[in-house]
């Protein structure tokens, strides 16, 4: 046991198959920004992430799949030729890391001609915890194979192809021997790390009405921003003092405070009407008080995005491990375009927020952005970057470049996402 960490962390995701990505390995740091252009793979990261996640969540295949762009046949990569019978799928997995060490999870999807896990590997502590393999294609099972060390080395049963059979273990596995309790561990350490991913998609035009007082669970597209700073106001002043702070740090103009205004919300069909509140920024006594549905988009986005990284699983709602203690849980945000919509100022401000965050352990950030050159500079300490695809020169490349081969023109250089892997299973 690796006692000094103690918290489930997501710390590599592998896309040995997956849309525009093979054979690619990226680290997680606390901070992760993934740049690049259009079309590189960015939003793909994520989406293995959010499959990942949701499978960890007890979600079968079809609807796991149905929320992904393109469905699961998107997910195959472009030209991968079907085998004799016409299968073609897709491999992702990740590694978490914890008080078992790190744990491995990867997993092997067919999506043609039917959708289905064909293989599924579990490793640490140097053995193989848990594999799953599809043997009679007829039945809508899988043999699954977990880690015993008592009088039988291994047990034996099959499994639902549509399901995680990691997420299944609690339910199967006694715990009467040694190598039963490793298992459990191991599997509790993957899903931890795995239902503590938060997925966040501010949409501003949701976001501008009034929200009913009690909604105080933020959601993934943020609508109900405001009664959840309604509630960060009066349950915890030192979070909302520090998402003040933010707001005034890149704001045009003078920041005393956010507040709430009160608002009547009309029940349909005639019902009595209940008690809403709208978010509003306190300017002080010259400029007043302007209520969100007048902020401009990026504003808004920012102080949702703020209001993530600052508070944590207790105000969004997502699936949790209930019986693992929240000090011992650390939340990985998940924020596809982190810097759509926001000036220079802003994301470099976000970015800070989630390194003070993750320094204190409970938060970690994977986020997508265009260009990490402009928003996470070298020097920019705490932020890991993975740089996709090709991307232009800037400033002091261009200069380099330039010294080295006066003569030569160098527009763009390739940049190799991740490292290679090997493919995780046969």
């Amino acid at each position: 046991m690796n006692a000094t960490s103690t918290r489930p962390t997501l710390t590599e995701l592998r896309l040995s198959a997956f849309k525009s990505h093979r054979g690619a390995g990226f680290s997680l740091g606390p901070v992760t920004v993934v740049s690049g252009r259009s079309g590189s793979g960015k939003s793909s990261v994520l989406e293995a992430l959010g499959v990942l996640t949701r499978l960890a969540c007890g979600d079968g295949l079809g609807e796991v799949f149905a929320a992904v762009r393109g469905g699961a046949a998107a997910c195959v990569p472009q030209g991968a030729r079907p085998d004799a019978e016409g299968r073609r799928g897709l491999r992702i997995g990740c590694t978490v890391d914890g008080p078992v060490g790190p744990v491995r999870l990867d997993l092997a999807v067919q999506a043609e001609p039917e959708l289905r896990i064909v293989g599924e590997r579990l490793t640490g502590a140097g053995e193989v915890l848990l594999s799953t393999a599809l043997r009679d294609p007829a039945r809508r099972t899988v043999q699954a194979a977990w880690h015993t060390a008592g009088l039988a080395p291994v047990t034996r049963a099959p499994l639902p192809d549509d399901r995680l059979a990691t997420a299944l273990l609690p339910l199967r596995v006694a715990g009467k021997t040694q190598g039963q309790l490793l298992v459990l561990a191991a599997v509790e350490q993957v899903l931890v790390a795995l239902r503590a991913v938060f997925a966040v998609d501010p949409q501003p035009r949701r976001m501008r009405g009034p929200v009913g007082v009690g909604d105080g669970m933020l959601r993934g597209d943020c609508e109900n921003l405001s009664a959840v700073l309604h509630r960060t106001q009066g349950e915890c002043r030192t979070r909302h003092a520090a998402l003040v702070a933010a707001a005034r740090a890149v704001c045009d103009g003078p920041v005393e405070g956010l507040t709430v205004m009160r608002r009547v919300l009309a029940r349909s069909g005639g019902g009595a009407a209940r008690e809403a509140v709208m978010a509003a920024v306190d300017h002080g006594p010259l400029l007043g008080i302007t209520p969100v549905d007048r902020l401009g988009d990026g504003e808004l986005r920012f102080l949702a995005l703020a209001l993530v990284l600052l508070t944590g699983p207790g105000v969004l709602e997502m699936d949790q491990s209930a019986e693992v203690l929240p000090a011992q849980r650390a939340m990985t945000v998940l924020a596809d375009g982190l810097d759509y919509g926001l000036d220079l100022a802003q994301t470099r401000e976000l970015l800070s927020l989630a390194v003070r965050a993750a320094e204190r352990g409970h938060v970690r950030l994977v986020g997508t952005v265009h260009d990490a050159c402009r928003v996470a500079p070298e020097g920019f300490d705490g932020v890991t970057v993975i740089a996709l695809g090709r991307r232009s020169l800037t400033g002091a490349m261009r200069e380099r470049a330039a010294e080295r081969d006066p003569g030569r023109a160098i527009e763009r250089v390739p940049e190799q996402g991740g490292r290679r892997e090997p493919a995780p299973m046969g």
